[in-house]
């Protein structure tokens, strides 16, 4: 396991981790103990890399009479004789060749890069101390003193290399640690990294300590016991002796000693931040539960005093998984370095970090599949409580229990498995049918919010001051909760709590807690929930029995950052397409209105029936036959699911149904009238097919104007005031298109499929891009709209979705119809959900 992210857990258990294998030839340096020369082949035409692998023995230990043999590449740089360095850093439970990537990518940018696998990982030698001064950090200074030594590096002096360091968790704690020992290190790149170790694995939210903290049990127990190794002699394996029985006291006891707390605290940043002069590029991860953004925020806020230059970044993933941002991230990497090592301004704004950048989710782009990340900056770090504003809660004091054993817990955060669970609404347990529960019953007290006037990013840590009567010390969770206007239990906002102690709170004691710090958009209409529970299995409880009773003395405060200038969002060329494309498809249909209709286009024993298919039949040129006979019927005010898995024949099924493409065999009716290219009966028809296509320079109201307005019907039949309800845009409706996220380019997409209310609705994957609130929300339309007595098809793949919204579904599988009928009767009286149901019916294959 790589505390550097959650990748290699997932690796691990997957048995699909691979080791990256070196072949060593002549030794070429005095000071290794063996050596090697190799080249990396470059994909795609890049120029190739040179490396050289060897062995550098360092001394270190308190009393320096250690010695270590470290296992190190250089890659030299491309295109320049004398180059500044970069030292990179892996992962906890990695080694070097865990960022050979990003060495590569760097030495072709001109830096020389040199990886090195800290010791008592990979093919190092010694055993691990946590970098600690006295062994890893000692053990990285002589690696700047031989890079000092080699011809092709650039010099600040004699001595001194132009250096920079950089690297994930563990990685990115030496750069910190290193940067605050050795005045050489120039400028410093740390990833989703510790502030205080202590603080880390002992978190207490009113601010009191470690001391007081609650044992993060399950991240302390990877931390140690993937120390192991092929070497490992004991339990803690090639950790020091004296680590390992400081944990081992710790797991026993759940408490640490001041011992500990100090030996933990001396392998942090926090003590000698205040000498940290080298430029700092501080990143940290949203989905983290290991080193959340309390500590980037503390160890930014420890760096700027000294008049240092620092950045800091927030994206999404973490060691928890979410989107790793990879190449967004390495670029800024990059970007940092060249202003700060070679005095370059980044040619790429992508590559030019801001004094604070977030980047926020905007779903999934339907045109390749790609998650999109928009970055949204401003010009000053604002740190966790910028511009605070206290919304007041509900809720009367409750009393809440502690289970023996302190099972079964509540779940927030699984190491590595942040997202394990649903962010659904949930049921009286806490729980989503079939998925994990997240608050037991019984456990937790809740708090609310009135229901949002206007949408709320909170940007930032909020706080709320509680009361909490119960005998001796009570360890207690808090975190918050996204309650939409349909919601019971609400969902998390993020899948982290804050651990907490309130000390000795027989007669009642009082505590401010500060809750995890997020990016995140409250919508309008929803509230914000305070939920503190009693257990979490993330960290050790006391087994013994308790209750307590809990009340909120305060409202909840939120920082908020109006200034964060969000960077237009990237455009899929096929939005720029469309243009173009909108011009086809119209001369298209005036050529089909062109057509004299027979009588047999119309069928009025349909007239009062939304939809008839009948032997729909399509094959493509390659000879793929998309769908084949394909026959069902919709009535009014039915909401209709189109499900199969992809390949299905699904959306060329709609394709055929807008008239877009023609079927070889077989007929679409609507009301009716046969479906053909320019048939007045397609105005009565609203879709939203394969993703949604805008004017990317024109605003949401406008191009939603323009879209009505290319209909030629009158500006009275658009209903444009209902369909900017449904987009719920705010102020965003007149921003242009191109700075939306994809759930917003979503939202506008559906509600243009809206204007004029038409009486059959087809939306194809319309909650893609969309927060669980807003495809709440979406179900809610979506229910109404039917419930006019008007008609509506989905295609999706979010089976609790469909079986919450849709009266009635078909079932498609290689192009043909395998079931359809009502939901409740294709998911049958024994209590199996659609998702069973579906994977049955799919699995057969036969026509139902």
């Amino acid at each position: 396991m790589r505390l550097g992210g959650a990748r290699r857990l997932r690796e691990r258990w997957d048995g699909t981790r691979a080791a990256t294998r070196w072949t060593a030839a002549a030794g070429t340096v005095a000071v290794l103990a063996g050596g090697g020369l190799l080249w990396g082949a470059a994909a795609g035409g890049e120029e190739r890399v040179r490396s050289a692998a060897q062995r550098i023995d360092v001394v270190d230990g308190p009393a320096n009479d250690q010695k270590v043999s470290l296992d190190t590449t250089f890659y030299s740089p491309v295109g320049t004789r004398k180059a500044p360095v970069v030292l990179l850093g892996h992962g906890f439970g990695g080694s070097k060749d865990d960022v050979r990537q990003e060495a590569e990518e760097l030495a072709r940018a001109g830096y020389g890069v040199l990886a090195w696998s800290a010791r008592g990982f990979g093919k190092s030698t010694g055993q691990i101390a946590l970098n600690s001064p006295d062994y890893e950090v000692k053990d990285v200074r002589q690696l700047i003193d031989w890079l000092a030594k080699r011809p092709d590096v650039q010099l600040d002096g004699p001595g001194d290399p132009r250096v920079g360091m950089a690297g994930e968790s563990y990685g990115g704690a030496i750069a910190l640690m290193t940067a605050g020992h050795d005045p050489r290190v120039d400028a410093i790149a740390p990833q989703i990294t510790w502030h205080s170790l202590p603080d880390a694995l002992f978190p207490n939210g009113t601010g009191q300590g470690a001391d007081a903290g609650v044992f993060k049990k399950l991240w302390a127990g990877i931390f140690f016991t993937s120390g192991a190794g092929e070497n490992g002699s004991s339990a803690c394996g090639r950790f020091l002796p004296s680590l390992c029985e400081m944990y081992q006291e710790i797991a026993e006891t759940g408490r640490p000693s001041e011992e500990a707390v100090e030996t933990l605290r001396r392998s942090s940043p926090e003590p000698i931040a205040g000498r940290i002069k080298a430029p700092a590029l501080i990143v940290q991860g949203q989905a983290d539960s290991l080193f959340p953004l309390d500590h980037a925020d503390a160890n930014a806020r420890a760096i700027s005093r000294n008049g240092t230059p620092v950045s800091v970044v927030w994206f999404q993933g973490g060691h928890d998984g979410g989107d790793p941002e990879t190449e967004r991230i390495r670029g800024l990497v990059r970007g940092w370095f060249d202003q700060r090592l070679r005095g370059r301004t980044p040619d790429s704004a992508e590559e030019r970090p801001a004094a604070f950048t977030v980047t926020r989710a905007g779903g999934i782009d339907s045109s390749t599949q790609e998650v999109i990340v928009e970055p949204a900056t401003t010009g000053t770090y604002p740190g966790l409580n910028a511009n605070p504003r206290t919304l007041p809660l509900t809720g009367r004091e409750q009393t809440v229990h502690n289970p023996a054993g302190g099972t079964p817990a509540s779940i927030s955060a699984l190491p590595g498995l942040g997202a394990l669970g649903s962010a659904g609404d949930l049921g009286a347990a806490g729980a989503v049918e079939g998925q994990l529960a997240i608050d037991m019953p019984g456990q937790s007290a809740t708090f609310d919010t009135a229901p949002l006037r206007e949408p709320l990013r909170l940007t930032g840590a909020a706080t709320v001051r509680i009361k909490v009567t119960g005998e001796g010390d009570v360890p207690l969770f808090a975190k918050l909760y996204d309650v939409g206007p349909a919601s019971r239990q609400g969902s998390p906002a993020r899948r982290i709590a804050a651990p907490l102690t309130v000390e000795d709170a027989g007669n009642g004691r009082e505590a401010t807690v500060t809750l995890p710090a997020m990016d995140y958009r409250f919508d309008r209409g929803h509230k914000l929930r305070l939920v503190v529970s009693t257990t979490d299995m993330g960290f050790a409880t006391p087994a013994k029995p308790a209750s307590y009773r809990i009340s909120a003395v305060s409202g909840l405060t939120v920082p908020t950052v109006p200034g964060l200038t969000a960077a237009p969002a990237p455009v899929p060329g096929w939005v720029w397409g469309m243009p173009a494309a909108a011009l086809a498809i119209a001369a298209g249909l005036l050529v089909g209105v062109r057509r004299r209709r027979s009588k047999d286009d119309v069928s009025p024993e349909l007239a009062a029936v939304p939809l008839q298919i009948d032997g729909l039949t399509k094959a493509y040129g390659n000879g793929h036959l998309a769908v084949a006979d394909l026959s069902f019927r919709v009535e009014k005010g039915q909401v209709l699911g189109l499900l199969g898995p992809n390949g299905a024949g699904k959306t060329t099924t709609l394709r055929m149904l807008m008239g877009l493409i023609h079927p070889d065999s077989g007929e679409i009716r609507i009301f009716g009238e046969r479906v053909t290219p320019g048939a007045p009966v397609l105005s009565r028809l609203g879709s939203f097919v394969e993703g949604p296509g805008f004017l990317p320079h024109l605003s949401g109201r406008d191009n939603l104007d323009l879209y009505w307005r290319a209909t030629g019907r009158p500006a009275g039949d658009a209903h444009l005031e209902e369909a900017l309800e449904i987009a719920d845009l705010g102020s965003a409706l007149d921003r242009a298109v191109r700075t939306y996220s994809q759930g917003m380019r979503q939202r506008l997409a559906i509600a243009q499929a809206m204007l004029g209310l038409p009486d059959l609705l087809v939306l194809d994957e319309p909650t893609n891009g969309l927060d669980p609130p807003q495809i709440r929300e979406m179900r809610e339309v979506l229910v109404r709209y039917a419930a006019a007595g008007r008609t509506v098809i989905v295609s999706s793949h979010l089976l609790a979705e469909v079986e919450q919204t849709c009266t009635h579904a078909v079932v498609m599988s290689r192009g043909r119809r395998v079931a359809a009928g009502p939901v409740a009767e294709i998911v049958g009286s024994s209590g199996r959900r659609l998702e069973d149901a579906f994977l049955e019916i799919i699995g057969t294959g036969g026509p139902a």
